[in-house]
């Protein structure tokens, strides 16, 4: 589990952290799943939390990022989308 306070990093620090190796995207974006499924319902801010999908993709992106295929600064970082967004086989509302 990563210290709060990387929560509230840069993108760009966040990157540089993750390409260096001294954090992991799985292990951020688990934070950041932590930390939206404790503060989410009380600031409603998420139609809906897709940890399962999150959590794989930043897997997918640890190994490439350790084979040595670093695709660019934000490759590795989670982010929260608008619910208007189509993304298949995830109900839109």
């Amino acid at each position: 589990m990563l210290k709060d306070a990387i929560l509230f990093a840069s993108v760009g620090e966040l990157a540089k952290q993750i390409q260096a190796k001294q954090i992991s995207p799985v292990e951020l974006t688990q934070s950041y799943l932590d930390r939206s499924e404790k503060l989410g319902a009380k600031l409603n801010a998420y139609a809906r939390l897709t940890p399962t999908l999150a959590l794989e993709q930043a897997q997918a992106a640890e190994k490439e990022i350790h084979r040595g295929h670093y695709r660019g600064p934000l490759h590795g970082i989670p982010y929260a989308a608008k619910d208007l967004l189509a993304v298949k086989d995830i109900p839109t509302t």
